[in-house]
């Protein structure tokens, strides 16, 4: 019972983030939603960055709870948080950017899929 309750925060851990994200672009960039401004933003990338952190915790805690968990690319998320943590100096915004729109939505879905 507990590891359920446990794997469902996680999962709820993650789609916040994910709105979280969604919200920050929306607020800071609009409709408009542009890479070089993205860049000048300092501020937004910190925020998304961290809710990034979030996404590979809650992730890192699915798979310890549920190694099968069906999340497309869970390791991948897990190596992404290490990076942004441990080589924060290292993590280039063209990657991030394309995570945020190639990658986030699909893991969006994964997630409210296990939820249901």
């Amino acid at each position: 019972m507990q590891q359920r309750e446990d794997i469902n925060k996680s999962l709820l851990d993650i789609r916040e983030a994910i709105e979280s994200i969604d919200g920050y672009l929306s607020e800071f960039l609009g409709e408009k939603r542009d890479f070089n401004l993205y860049k000048q933003k300092k501020f937004l990338r910190r925020c998304i960055e961290r809710e990034l952190e979030i996404i590979g915790e809650a992730a890192g805690r699915l798979l310890l709870a549920d190694p099968d968990i069906r999340i497309d690319n869970a390791r991948k998320i897990v190596d992404l948080r290490n990076r942004i943590i441990h080589g924060y100096d290292k993590v280039n915004d063209v990657i991030i950017w394309g995570i945020l729109f190639n990658h986030l939505p699909k893991l969006k879905e994964d997630i409210d899929k296990l939820l249901k």
